[in-house]
């Protein structure tokens, strides 16, 4: 009989490309990832992985073995979704992942309702950006995750995934008390074609869109700042070192030195929840999208 946690390995190993990547995705040590390899090479008499460079590769007959494990691992999550939905109540670990201002702006509110109301459920959430949560979904790492796109730059979703829209979340340009323009009540992002920028790191989907957008109103950006955390933003403004986006949603109290000016063509970013579509009929998922849901619609009434 095969081992399913030895199947889960195999099947981490597969989709990584690794061992360290099936060790973190798997969140145990790479030895452990070793030893239940090792133990499943006995288990079906044959090598699994063989050596390649520094690193390791799946046999002819590891590639099998995974590609039915794969389908051993979804049967099994149709299971506990048909088990949990049967038993009527949201019950077990549920892992989500969410980017740095869903996480301030919507967790707390919706974590602590659901340990609440489901005293059985186990959330465990990790900071990341979509780009990274959601193949995390896809690949069964984490259970759903929060993610965004906007009106000019649609993020693809995969067809494995089911997606729930939350909210729209109205952005702010941030810029320095002295500024020319601190005292507008509304401004174009085409007005700061000659203003320094403090954005999110390179390849990340918000700096890829800010850069797309100012190019679309005829701005060449400059990019003089990269800083991942937003408060880090808005200290750099502060010391009239740039302007920078300011999303609303979970951004909390600005520095005094900082003005913030209402986008007149009205940008704004979706934000929206995603999770396997074979899990859909789980309670501990239903249970969080209605939590989800409320959150946003007070942090959209609040904003």
């Amino acid at each position: 009989m095969l081992n399913l946690e030895r199947l889960r390995t195999l099947d981490a190993l597969a989709r990584h490309g690794s061992v360290s990547g099936a060790a973190d995705g798997l969140h145990v040590t790479t030895s452990a990832v070793s030893q239940q390899m090792a133990k499943l090479e006995r288990e079906v008499g044959q090598p699994l992985l063989a050596k390649n460079g520094r690193g390791v590769r799946l046999t002819d007959a590891g590639r099998l073995l995974a590609e039915h494990a794969a389908r051993i691992i979804s049967q099994v999550e149709l299971a506990q979704a048909d088990v949990e939905a049967r038993r009527g109540c949201a019950v077990g670990e549920l892992r989500i992942g969410a980017f740095p201002t869903a996480m301030r702006g919507l967790l707390p509110q919706v974590l602590a309702e659901l340990r609440a109301d489901h005293p059985e459920l186990r959330p465990r959430v990790r900071e990341q950006e979509p780009g990274e949560s959601m193949p995390a979904v896809v690949r069964g790492d984490l259970d759903m995750a929060l993610a965004i796109d906007w009106p000019s730059k649609r993020m693809p979703v995969p067809a494995e995934l089911t997606r729930a829209h939350l909210l729209d979340d109205s952005i702010d340009i941030a810029v320095p008390a002295g500024h020319p323009l601190a005292d507008r009540a509304g401004i174009s992002l085409a007005e700061f074609g000659e203003d320094d920028w403090i954005s999110w790191t390179e390849g990340q989907f918000c700096h890829e869109w800010l850069v797309s957008t100012l190019r679309g109103t005829g701005i060449e950006p400059r990019i003089t700042h990269i800083a991942e955390e937003h408060h880090t933003q808005l200290a750099f403004v502060e010391a009239g070192l740039g302007v920078c986006v300011a999303p609303r949603l979970g951004r909390g109290p600005v520095p005094p030195g900082v003005r913030l000016l209402p986008v007149s063509d009205s940008v704004r970013r979706h934000v929206y929840v995603v999770w396997r579509a074979d899990a859909d009929r789980r309670p501990s998922i239903r249970a969080a999208v209605e939590a989800l849901r409320r959150a946003a619609s007070a942090a959209a009434g609040a904003a």
